[in-house]
């Protein structure tokens, strides 16, 4: 649309896609008309339940996750994707720029699964899984796994936490190993959790969170994320009856 001189910046038709403008001072219009303002920018996280799909549109007409949004006014995009019979956590925004940082490898975010697998993986196995284990595309990186409990048909839960995003990788993973998943959920995705929700809920993230998400993104520690630091320059008043080495002063008494 610019290189056919759609686009005009304060009344001058530019032709050149990098072209440099200022979105609070300049005036851009396409076809001699103003661009839409910026919509407000939403976040909500969604309960996925199995059965669903991560797309907008299926040709094998099955259910979208879409459908669960359809009461929020605002456009959003899902944030990575969860698998066909995979439930759990799953976040919609309309942050095209904090949804591209929280699925982009080299940031590294966190997300917490839990597994339902035919047997018990042995010490040896977990640990092989947490120095990472070759797949066809390549090895897993390393990752945090641990059994949760046991069912009485020797098959286990276990705790899975990546920091990758390689498409099916728990259930890929597992199976490499030997231990193929029959249920699958995402307990967390950048420390936010589907704790006290119902499958197929979605609700709006709170401010905490939100700020949460930015400090993950932005390479916080997840356990110090959403924290707001402290102002420095600001040192706490001492107790007047105490010296500079914090000791208090012995009181003095009248003779009798």
């Amino acid at each position: 649309m610019i290189r056919e001189g759609r686009l005009t910046v304060n009344g001058e038709t530019v032709s050149h896609p990098g072209t440099v403008v200022d979105v609070e001072a300049d005036h851009v219009r396409l076809d001699g008309n103003k661009l839409p303002e910026r919509p407000h920018l939403v976040y909500y996280l969604l309960y996925k339940p199995r059965g669903y799909i991560t797309t907008r549109n299926d040709p094998q007409g099955r259910k979208s996750v879409m459908e669960l949004l359809a009461n929020i006014p605002t456009r959003v995009e899902p944030v990575g994707r969860l698998d066909l019979d995979t439930e759990g956590v799953l976040l919609f925004t309309n942050d095209g720029d904090l949804a591209n940082k929280l699925t982009h490898p080299s940031n590294q975010i966190p997300k917490r699964y839990i597994a339902k697998v035919w047997k018990s993986p042995s010490e040896r196995t977990l640990a092989r899984i947490q120095s990472g284990v070759f797949l066809d595309d390549g090895k897993t990186a390393p990752c945090k796994a641990r059994i949760i409990d046991k069912t009485d048909g020797g098959n286990a839960r276990v705790e899975i936490t990546v920091t990758e995003g390689k498409n099916r990788l728990i259930r890929r993973l597992l199976d490499a190993v030997g231990h193929p998943v029959s249920k699958l959920r995402r307990e967390s995705f950048a420390t936010l959790t589907v704790r006290d929700m119902e499958r197929g809920q979605v609700r709006k993230l709170n401010t905490e969170e939100v700020r949460r998400l930015h400090d993950i993104a932005a390479g916080r520690n997840p356990k110090r994320a959403g924290k707001i630091k402290s102002r420095k320059g600001f040192a706490k008043a001492k107790p007047k009856n105490q010296r500079r080495t914090g000791k208090p002063l012995a009181r003095k008494t009248k003779r009798r």
